[in-house]
């Protein structure tokens, strides 16, 4: 897990009381009390939005190390999904012209952002201060073949289908790629925590882990306010919507950038777990995270997203467009050259910042 030792002990009281805060202003607001639409409210409820989600990985984080494996990662991704899928469907829900599209976008652009962002910056990172740093090969070449079949069966394939018009699929097509998705989530668990667990472990760890685990009083307080928490990023996330959207449009940035928002907030508090463990030689921790979070989140919040489309008959566009399959072909071929001797330097770092960076670019300007 990503938790440092430290932190086992303690739960920070930033997260309990914007947790409480939240919770607070949420009831007040449903309660039906008009809250003025300024700038200030609107910032101090992205800002808890923001506790609610590291608070919530925090809390998911705990309880994980404390039933361990495979049911710690298990938590974990759970959370990031539901934060992710309430994000998502809350945006679906509105609906406002596009919101079919949302979803594809969130998922690209975490695609995009673990592979290129997250791993890049932690290659650069680790480089410019160790030189050279080595990673377990059969690990990363695991994890990268799982998720180049998870973005590529739900996000290239839709748009060549005929059973539904591109880049939709049929009803009975999106419930067989949420199954697919799921089971090859479960399969990669079993095999990075249970079969294979030896070669996601760094070579240079101590052989030796320690047993030590999260008190008492930590445990139940995670297990009381991951709940809390998770309720609070799926309302606050709802009465963001409007002012994100605004905020979209006085940037003059396309709507699809939202996806690009959506996964930045998802991905933030493991991807400085991941830079963090780079930065201090331990660049396997660093790729399980990194690679870990972008599989789970795709894995299970494509299901998801699935299960809500037929559920309410919704449509769910996941087929991503001919500009964004050059960009995910590239950085799945470069990904695959970067990780294919188990040593890395600043130079592949350098490479997949410049992808990230036309990304973003494209994204703002298509």
């Amino acid at each position: 897990m990503s938790i440092a030792a430290d932190k086992l002990d303690k739960t920070p009281w930033v997260f309990i009381f914007s947790a409480l805060a939240a919770l607070a202003f949420l009831v007040a607001k449903y309660g039906g009390i008009e809250f003025p639409q300024s700038g200030f409210v609107i910032a101090c409820e992205a800002l808890l939005l923001g506790f609610a989600v590291f608070g919530a990985v925090h809390h998911a984080e705990i309880l994980a190390v404390k039933v361990g494996e495979p049911f710690g990662s298990i938590i974990l991704a759970l959370a990031v999904t539901i934060i992710e899928a309430a994000l998502i469907i809350s945006q679906m829900a509105s609906g406002k012209p596009g919101v079919e599209f949302i979803g594809r976008d969130a998922v690209f652009a975490t695609v995009m952002i673990v592979l290129n962002g997250i791993v890049g910056f932690g290659l650069l990172i680790g480089g410019a201060k160790h030189h050279e740093q080595n990673f377990n090969l059969d690990a990363s070449s695991a994890a990268l073949s799982v998720l180049g079949t998870l973005s590529a069966i739900s996000l290239i394939l839709p748009n060549f289908t005929i059973a539904a018009p591109g880049p939709l699929y049929a009803p009975s097509q999106l419930a067989f790629v949420g199954f697919v998705s799921i089971l090859l989530y479960a399969i990669f668990i079993f095999v990075q925590t249970v079969r294979h667990r030896e070669n996601f472990i760094s070579k240079t760890a101590n052989k030796s882990p320690s047993k030590r685990s999260p008190k008492r009083n930590t445990v139940l307080v995670s297990g009381i306010f991951l709940p809390v928490s998770l309720l609070v990023v799926v309302l606050m996330a709802k009465t963001l919507s409007a002012p994100i959207d605004a905020a979209l449009a006085a940037a003059k940035l396309p709507a699809t950038f939202l996806g690009v928002v959506i996964a930045a907030i998802v991905l933030l508090p493991e991807s400085l777990a991941a830079l963090a463990a780079a930065r201090r030689n331990q660049l396997q921790e660093s790729l399980n995270l990194a690679l870990g979070s972008a599989i789970a989140t795709i894995g299970l919040t494509v299901p998801t997203l699935a299960a809500y489309s037929l559920w309410t008959g919704s449509q769910l566009a996941l087929g991503i467009s001919s500009q964004s399959i050059v960009l995910l072909v590239l950085t799945l071929f470069i990904s695959s050259v970067t990780l294919a001797t188990g040593r890395t330097t600043i130079l592949q770092g350098a490479v997949h910042l410049v992808i990230f960076g036309v990304f973003i670019f494209l994204a703002a300007v298509p």
